[in-house]
């Protein structure tokens, strides 16, 4: 590849885009009957392919065969998410290790059993000797997520037994990616930070005897200070992204890889390759950046200031010309997103002590104006809600976790929703799963070389 300038190979796949464009062509006509584009049916309701005891989720009911919308519930293992938070907000203690410990064991753990757990967790949490050395500075990544996916793929190369596919040893595997994914991430970030942007190399191991937040919060600044609040606040932050039900993107890509007898590392890089998608795990920070338009663009006191540049995001006028208001609606929530509110209920004190509570309040605006908007424009009648990513790049925002880090933090929560659901797959299904596509091609006769016509000319 030439350093100046654009290099042969990029000429090359240039100059045939187009042509490749109109051979890959399917017109939306052809995507009827029983052909379940994104696996959603007609009404956006995602396809059921399987079953599950690890998550659910509620957004809406059936009755006589008609969506009826309900307040969002989200279940870990039959227990409504909401329970497990308040529980632990009133006790002041910290939660997602005991989700973790329900997620993958299935059951709630006693007071001696999550004592062990967490003991367990203070050593998976430490990376094999040289690994921070040899995988994440020796390769600096400018995307940490990469980064992640990277490093789970190299930690199959420090198991002695990567294939084996046990219940015994998928468990041990999985306990010691919990541990293992909230060090990597700091890590990366302490790496990317210091070869892309200049700053000081500052590698913090994790303490014994501290939460996943506070650990996380600790490697991941400079001085390892935090304040309880804070650390809690991330904690709720974790237990609400640790699962989300079986049919999100990245856990269906999880259970897929499982499918195939694969090994725990490749269908875990798998899930995370997934979440990197700006419409799944990105989506926090599609939510910033369309936020960060807002605020350039509109007087925060003045309504009809903020309604008049809402317009122009819906009319692909302002913004990312997506036509989208980020943060608004969701496949499966209708009246609420239960994470959504858990989040606007204790990170409303967070904004105001750290000085953000005038953009909390223009995102709830947001959230207020853009909702009938939506509906007007499309026409439905269906009520919308604000999903959990329209409030959590602000919370991770106001913790000072820069935004790259948004997405990789979501994931060193999902990872134990994944590995569950890579359990559950690898245990109950014993089928690989193989999907079908209906082919619409037009059927022709091989031609001689000397008899095709010459579609584009490229010369080196």
């Amino acid at each position: 590849m030439e350093k100046n300038g654009t290099g042969i190979l990029e000429q090359y796949t240039g100059s045939l885009s187009h042509r490749i464009e109109q051979e890959y062509h399917i017109g939306e006509e052809l995507y009827r009957g029983d052909i379940k584009r994104g696996l959603r049916n007609s009404d956006g309701t995602g396809v059921p392919i399987g079953v599950t005891r690890v998550g659910s989720v509620l957004g809406y009911m059936i009755e006589d065969g008609v969506r009826i919308p309900v307040p969002g519930q989200l279940y870990y293992r039959g227990i409504e998410l909401n329970e497990i938070v308040e529980a632990h907000r009133q006790a002041g203690t910290f939660g997602f290790e005991e989700v973790a410990y329900l997620l993958l064991m299935g059951y709630l753990p006693s007071r001696g059993e999550l004592d062990r757990f967490n003991e367990i967790m203070n050593r998976a949490r430490k990376l094999p000797n040289g690994f921070t050395e040899d995988m994440i500075m020796k390769n600096p990544s400018r995307n940490i997520m990469n980064k992640l996916a990277r490093s789970v793929l190299s930690l199959y190369s420090y198991d002695e037994n990567p294939d084996d596919t046990s219940l015994d040893n998928i468990l041990l595997q999985s306990v010691k990616l919990v541990g293992a994914f909230p060090s990597i991430v700091a890590n990366a970030y302490s790496v990317k930070r210091h070869y892309f942007e200049g700053g000081s190399l500052h590698i913090h191991f994790p303490m014994e005897g501290l939460s996943t937040a506070e650990n996380f919060l600790r490697m991941i600044r400079p001085n390892t200070k935090y304040t309880e609040e804070e650390a809690h606040l991330l904690d709720m932050m974790l237990m609400v992204h640790a699962e989300h039900g079986g049919g999100n993107n990245s856990t269906f890509v999880c259970r897929a890889l499982s499918s195939s007898g694969t090994d725990t590392y490749s269908a875990i890089a798998g899930a995370v390759g997934s979440l990197k998608g700006p419409l799944h795990g990105g989506a926090n920070a599609k939510v910033m950046e369309m936020f960060r338009y807002v605020k350039e663009n509109v007087n925060p006191k003045d309504d009809g200031s903020i309604r008049d540049y809402l317009a122009k995001l819906l009319n692909k006028e302002a913004g990312d010309h997506s036509g989208k208001i980020y943060g608004l609606g969701h496949a499966v929530y209708t009246i609420s997103d239960p994470r959504a509110v858990l989040l606007k209920k204790y990170a409303k004190h967070m904004a105001e002590i750290k000085g953000y509570a005038e953009d909390f309040q223009l995102l709830e605006k947001i959230e207020e104006m853009g909702i009938p908007m939506i509906q007007a424009k499309t026409g439905s009648e269906i009520p919308m809600c604000a999903n959990v990513d329209m409030y959590s790049g602000l919370v991770y925002t106001m913790l000072g976790i820069p935004e790259d880090v948004f997405t990789p933090l979501f994931a060193s929560a999902r990872i134990a929703g994944w590995c569950a659901n890579r359990i559950e797959e690898v245990v109950t299904c014993h089928r690989i799963m193989r999907p079908a596509y209906r082919a619409v091609i037009k059927r022709v006769h091989y031609d001689p070389i000397e008899a095709r016509p010459a579609h584009y000319n490229f010369q080196l």
